[in-house]
């Protein structure tokens, strides 16, 4: 029957010994530091493991805690945050630096009032920052616990996930919350996979039902996702001596507001182009964008139009510091 785990201390004690052994090394794991932590999954939230782990370091080298980062300009801010996407997360994650400054209390309440911070990261930050008695439940959970109850209902549907996140409640191991529920998240990453499960070297394969009846590659259920939408588009690559034309997006943007970007060809209309450099894919969500770079001729002045007014010149050896679209930056890659 869906929703039960016969032997609940045999499942955490085979998960506990395993985890134990096999965790990879990361770095928020080394020092369990609440802001650390809150850091971490903020990062990981929409960002692969692999993808956020030189932006981690990077950003806590700057800010080593909160009161470092509440202060910080919002340039500086975009600027770090720069190419992981999901901006948003960035400025939550100021905001909360400013409720937190130099305690950070250990009431869940608190945490889950946080901007930026939901159910899951909230559980996250409680049990592996303070040790709290909250289940952590993300995909990798959803999936690993669709799979051993079997658990037939779609993963999309917010009962189906409800369901699941009751059973990790009971599932949690209340004296070591904080491990429990990285031991959990990490089987879904590294062994209870999406496609092609490791069964053979899961820890608590013999209180699986997916696996029991062979349908490990079947749950859990999802819903199709519609085709990803395809739109091409173009940006020009305008340079004055060790200069170059970018635009900034106006802070009502509802995307990316603040950031500097490369103007399109009918934002500089007149401007002769010298030759096209390349082009390359983007994806954002589920819309997959097909991106020409142009290169301008030298010219001295620009004639903007108004969908590009407030464009400055800006020196190339200050592109690093300032915050730049991810098309942008792949962009530039084109020219040296």
């Amino acid at each position: 029957m869906p929703g039960v785990v016969a032997s609940q201390v045999t499942f955490r004690r085979s998960l506990l010994r395993w985890y134990g052994e096999n965790a990879r090394k990361l770095p928020w794991r080394d020092i369990p530091n609440p802001w650390r932590i809150l850091v971490s999954e903020i990062m990981l939230q929409q960002t692969r493991v692999e993808a956020a782990l030189p932006y981690y370091d990077r950003f806590l080298q700057r800010f080593p805690d909160a009161r470092s980062f509440a202060s910080a300009s919002e340039p500086e801010v975009l600027a770090i945050w720069s190419g992981l996407g999901y901006y948003a997360r960035a400025r939550n994650l100021q905001r909360a630096a400013r409720l937190i400054e130099t305690s950070f209390p250990s009431d869940f309440g608190f945490i889950r009032a946080l901007p930026g911070v939901g159910p899951y990261t909230a559980a996250a930050v409680a049990s592996i920052g303070f040790g709290l008695p909250h289940a952590a439940v993300d995909g990798n959970v959803l999936r690993v616990l669709a799979r051993v109850t079997g658990d037939e209902g779609d993963i999309a549907d917010s009962a189906t996930r409800q369901r699941i996140a009751g059973l990790a409640e009971e599932l949690l191991d209340r004296a070591r919350p904080g491990e429990f529920n990285q031991a959990m998240m990490e089987l879904g990453a590294t062994i209870c996979v999406p496609r092609n499960p490791r069964c053979l070297v899961c820890p608590v394969a013999l209180h699986c039902e997916a696996r029991k009846q062979g349908r490990q590659n079947e749950l859990p259920v999802k819903r199709p996702k519609g085709a990803p939408t395809a739109i091409e588009c173009a940006v020009i690559i305008i340079r004055r001596r060790d200069r170059v034309l970018l635009k900034q997006r106006p802070a009502d943007s509802a995307r990316m507001a603040g950031f500097w970007e490369l103007p399109a060809p009918e934002d500089a209309p007149g401007v002769p182009v010298l030759r096209e450099a390349g082009e390359f894919q983007h994806t954002i969500v589920n819309t997959r964008y097909r991106v020409r770079v142009l290169v301008a001729a030298p010219v001295r002045i620009v004639h903007l139009a108004s969908a590009a007014a407030g464009a400055q010149w800006v020196p190339q050896d200050e592109l690093e510091h300032i915050p730049l679209t991810t098309i942008t930056r792949k962009a530039l890659r084109h020219i040296s």
